[in-house]
């Protein structure tokens, strides 16, 4: 059995971390972590977890976290991980991050985008980036993983395929993207007021999302171009989802049916990704509750543009459920165990 511990377990992404791992076969959850709601039990902050068997909530502290967990999962806000992971590490504890700390490799470029200081120079360079998809062979070796940020996911296996081809101009790419309120976590504001948010749509962080310079690194990595992304997030009144549109000029006849093929083979033996048949529209509703990404291709001859549609659940694929998926890896489990395999619906 893996013993886990789970930082941050009262927000979102920890509760969401709880509901697999509390019924995945080869896990234990040792221990969870508050650094508000020490001494307690979770049922206080989510009653929904009632009869588990949970432990009561302790409060964070490297030193204490060793020698009792083989892996610990950090939920938290980004500023946190970047002092606690490399404690946990060099006493043996793998680590999945599931903030922003370890993902960019530059460290101006994050405090830029981030507002935060960054992570020691040699840890950043130690972390994989736990696009498990693209990075399984890393991610199965690793001892610290950066799970990828929810638009990144759905944005990064959407366009990666193409990127590798040169049949679409590297900085032409624009990505617009929509996500669930859940996305801005489980903290109260008045951007996420229900008066505010519900039948409303609006755009946020336009050209200034710290989501963009990761989009951008991680295609230059598969790639070997310079790529700049016009990244526009959107918030939408709905609990969970992410729909990705993203718009990208072809540089060359190559047709829809050629792309379609490229798509399939590239994701055929991934178990979590579904290449969607030609002219597809996929919804938010059809990957709800569950780790998959489905990904639509059309292709417009009028305007030479690729427009790819991918979709996935921010709290599944977008998170939890990505970072469970790198759990599997690291310890050798088979990839798709304890994830859902059929999506919630309606």
């Amino acid at each position: 059995m893996v013993r886990v511990g789970i930082v941050g377990a009262t927000g979102y992404g920890g509760a969401e971390l709880i509901r697999l791992l509390a019924g995945h076969p080869h896990v234990e959850i040792a221990n969870l972590y508050s650094s508000s709601s020490e001494g307690e039990s979770l049922e206080k902050s989510f009653p929904h977890a009632a009869g588990l068997g949970l432990p009561t909530l302790s409060p964070i502290d490297a030193d204490s976290m060793s020698g009792v967990n083989d892996l610990i999962f950090l939920a938290t806000p980004a500023g946190v991980s970047s002092g606690l992971s490399p404690k946990l590490v060099e006493k043996g504890v793998k680590v999945i991050d599931l903030s922003g700390d370890f993902r960019l490799e530059n460290g101006a470029v994050y405090q830029k985008w981030y507002k935060h200081e960054p992570a020691p120079s040699q840890w950043v360079e130690a972390a994989v980036y736990g696009l498990t998809e693209w990075n399984q062979e890393q991610v199965a070796g690793a001892c610290l993983i950066a799970n990828p940020g929810c638009y990144p996911t759905a944005t990064l296996l959407a366009l990666l395929p193409l990127v590798k081809t040169g049949w679409v101009q590297p900085n032409s790419w624009i990505v617009d993207a929509k996500s669930g309120v859940s996305g801005a976590g489980r903290g109260v504001s008045l951007g996420v007021h229900y008066s505010e948010s519900n039948e409303s749509i609006h755009a946020y962080k336009v050209a200034s999302h710290q989501h963009t310079p990761e989009i951008e690194q991680e295609l230059h990595k598969q790639s070997g171009e310079e790529t700049l992304v016009q990244f526009t997030p959107h918030l939408v009144p709905m609990t969970r989802g992410i729909l990705v549109t993203a718009y990208g000029q072809l540089t060359t006849d190559v047709t829809q049916a050629q792309i379609q093929e490229l798509y399939e083979a590239t994701y055929a033996d991934k178990p979590f990704v579904r290449v969607r048949p030609a002219g597809s529209h996929p919804h938010t509703k059809e990957v709800y509750g569950s780790n998959y990404c489905d990904i639509a291709i059309h292709v417009d001859q009028r305007t030479k543009r690729v427009i790819l549609l991918s979709v996935i659940d921010n709290m599944m694929k977008g998170a939890a459920g990505q970072a469970v998926q790198n759990m599997n890896v690291m310890f050798d489990l088979p990839e798709k165990t304890g994830l859902p395999l059929v999506p919630v619906y309606p």
